[in-house]
């Protein structure tokens, strides 16, 4: 069934292939398109992240501060880039060197 989905939101656009990681794993990223061709994607998607997020901070690996227009800025510890990693993220914008066999 999630192979379907995956080719599903393939097909329409809404995510791509960006990767490759070191086991062999296709590295996905959502598309510009993503929040408006598949909303519900797109909203697992941002729930995911924000739990996460929450996670970090819990365990210290984040700092959230705010600028003078009350923008969040998120500054990520080395620890931290490392556990969402493996929290299946990756820090964006990422860099051709953040997928191993790109």
């Amino acid at each position: 069934m999630e192979e379907d989905k995956l080719e599903y939101y393939l097909s329409i656009g809404a995510i791509e292939v960006v990767g490759v990681d070191e086991s062999g794993e296709m590295i996905f990223s959502m598309t510009e398109e993503c929040k408006d061709l598949a909303p519900e994607l797109w909203e697992a998607h941002q729930q995911h992240v924000d739990e996460t997020l929450i996670q970090l901070l819990e365990k210290g690996l984040i700092n959230v501060t705010y600028n003078e227009d009350l923008q969040a800025i998120i500054e990520i510890s080395e620890e931290g880039k490392e556990e969402i990693k493996k929290m299946g993220l990756i820090e964006f914008p990422y860099n051709e060197k953040d997928i191993p066999n790109n």
